[in-house]
């Protein structure tokens, strides 16, 4: 694998760690959900640390700040799916009492670190 920079930000650290916590909540779902909330979840999560490493290699501020954002609305979608799966009864509050640290932490974190581009 590249030795690149941007895999020495805990942005990025953390962001793998909630690839993790996503896929280990998915795997309680019901199998009819493999192809709905499961699927969407998972990619949103790979999209997050995703976007944040393409971002990161751009040589344009605007590039790195526009991946970050789209990053960024990958997290507010997981929110979202989050509230679905509560409300449908696939996981309860506590299951996601870490997932939602992470969430928020990569939110500030996200944030941050495109106020610091600009």
């Amino acid at each position: 694998m590249l030795e690149l920079a941007h895999k020495k930000l805990d942005v990025w650290k953390k962001s793998l760690e909630y690839v993790s916590s996503i896929y280990k909540l998915t795997q309680s779902f019901p199998r009819e959900e493999q192809f709905g909330l499961t699927s969407q979840l998972r990619r949103a999560a790979v999209s997050i640390i995703s976007n944040i490493a393409e971002g990161l290699s751009r040589t344009s501020k605007l590039e790195k700040i526009r991946f970050l954002e789209i990053s960024r609305s990958s997290l507010v979608e997981i929110d979202t799916q989050l509230e679905i799966s509560l409300k449908l009864k696939l996981c309860n509050n506590e299951d996601l009492k870490e997932i939602e640290k992470l969430l928020n932490s990569l939110f500030a974190m996200i944030t941050s670190l495109k106020k610091k581009i600009k």
